[in-house]
């Protein structure tokens, strides 16, 4: 999967011209607006980062359990034929052969019991990755928001936009924060 991007650059250049061209004291919220946008790129870009990381561990780990379903039904074609040997070799009377194709195919039973716990696990551990990244996004998503925002109140002066886009940025903090305790 791709990662996030976080095309902040020119919005970023475009607050940062409006605060120096108002001689920095004469309009504290561009001040602001400025320093908050510049706050909120980078915890859009850490959570971007994050999300692609937690999105390829969850690939990884789907694969991993794709893997394992790949082998248990592998040890499931060997007992078939095992039992298969088993149904041919009955007739004869070699008791020893007979019992060591059954040991065989409890083996095989007993492997695949143990293969398909482990393909189990590593497809819950994929889902969490899974919603770890889809948390993060979704942080992402707020804070780039938040930005546009924020911009919109810098060009139009009004601080109904900033306060706006400090809200949309809180609630990106709150789930990058619910991802970093609650994960």
């Amino acid at each position: 999967m791709d990662e996030i991007e976080v095309p902040l650059e020119q919005t970023q250049e475009h607050i940062q011209h409006h605060a120096l061209h108002d001689g920095g004291s004469g309009n504290s919220l561009i001040n602001l607006s400025a320093v908050l946008s510049a706050i909120l790129a980078v915890c859009a870009a850490i959570c971007a980062l994050l999300a692609g990381h937690y999105s390829n561990e969850a690939m990884i780990e789907q694969i991993k359990s794709s893997d394992q379903w790949s082998y248990y039904q592998a040890k499931g074609i060997k007992g078939a034929l095992q039992e298969f040997r088993l149904e041919m070799n009955t007739q004869q009377s070699d008791t020893a052969k007979v019992e060591a194709i059954k040991a065989k195919i409890e083996k095989y039973k007993e492997d695949q019991e143990k293969i398909s716990e482990d393909a189990k696990e590593k497809e819950e551990i994929s889902e969490l990755k899974l919603h770890q990244h889809e948390r993060l996004a979704m942080a992402v998503t707020f804070f780039q928001v938040a930005i546009a925002i924020i911009a919109i109140g810098v060009l139009t002066r009004k601080k109904f936009f900033f306060y706006m886009g400090t809200g949309s940025g809180i609630l990106g903090l709150i789930l990058f924060i619910s991802f970093l305790f609650i994960s």
